[in-house]
């Protein structure tokens, strides 16, 4: 897959169906609205401010000790769509958006998730493991609990660079900011506020970005890490809408199938330009990119 030189007239809107971006928004989101109110409860209720953390917010971070971690292995998942601070959170969602819509536009809309739990999952089982070997000094400043989504964004962004690292942002200023640029920021405040006693973080973070990385790099070769999400999440939306039918390859019968001739131009560009949000290029048949290329001169 080279780097994307056309690039859709069409936005991803955010009331877009299966919109994969807004789902990971809506997700931290509501749990961030969840964890505010319930500790304004607290507040009100002039309840200590560590019980709150003891009774409710330790429950969805990860925890800094194995033992813990091993009574709560659900926080594999939860921590990384944990943030109770509002700037923590904002500053997120704001990367999470800039790397999640250019891999949107470049891979289609089904491997937005698949990267961000990988990353998340792997920088919990780094984090775990790191911090049984930090220096007895930083000990103390290890047992914090980890929370947010700076693993699973890390993963999309350097999956995202990975992808296309000459993605033009800006173009108003000089021609536009190559994306690899913007990732190199990204990643300079990143770890810039990490400090030393967050050694555990700060690895789980470069283990995370690896395997963003991994996965472009498998993506490039024809394997696709995340189709068994996709799969599952059909399979299982199934079951839910008796109607729907879960996706299943249909065996060859030698006759020609069914072909939908587009009316106009106009509607089979925007046909071709729905596919490539679900699917990404990779989704496209050789006529089809044979139409777009044309289309696009």
């Amino acid at each position: 897959m080279r780097d994307k030189t056309y690039r859709s007239g069409r936005q991803i809107l955010l009331g877009q169906d299966n919109n994969a971006l807004v789902l990971l928004f809506a997700i931290n989101m509501l749990l961030f609205l969840m964890l505010q109110f319930i500790s304004i409860v607290y507040f009100i209720s002039d309840t200590p401010r560590e019980f709150f953390q003891q009774q409710i917010l330790d429950w969805f971070t990860l925890p800094a000790n194995f033992e813990v971690f091993i009574s709560r292995p659900w926080t594999l998942f939860t921590y990384m769509f944990t943030h109770f601070s509002i700037w923590h959170l904002i500053s997120s969602m704001l990367w999470l958006w800039c790397f999640g819509y250019i891999l949107q536009d470049l891979a289609g809309n089904r491997h937005l998730i698949p990267v961000y739990l990988y990353g998340g999952f792997t920088g919990a089982i780094i984090f775990l493991t790191a911090i049984q070997f930090l220096p007895a000094s930083q000990q103390p400043a290890a047992t914090i609990p980890w929370m947010g989504a700076g693993a699973a964004v890390m993963a999309v962004a350097t999956a995202t660079t990975a992808l296309s690292p000459n993605y033009r942002l800006f173009p108003l200023i000089n021609g536009g900011i190559p994306l690899w640029i913007i990732t190199v920021v990204y990643a300079l405040i990143h770890f810039s506020t990490l400090g030393s006693a967050q050694m555990g973080i700060g690895a789980a973070s470069l283990a995370a970005g690896a395997v963003g990385y991994m996965y472009v790099h498998l993506l490039q070769r024809g394997t696709d890490a995340g189709a068994w999400m996709s799969n599952l999440y059909q399979q299982v939306n199934s079951w839910f809408q008796p109607g729907l039918q879960p996706f299943q390859k249909r065996q060859p019968t030698g006759k020609q199938p069914y072909v939908k001739i587009p009316k106009s131009t106009q509607q089979r560009l925007d046909e071709i330009l729905d596919k490539i949000n679900q699917q990404g290029m990779d989704g496209l048949t050789p006529e089809e990119k044979e139409f777009l290329r044309k289309a696009s001169e």
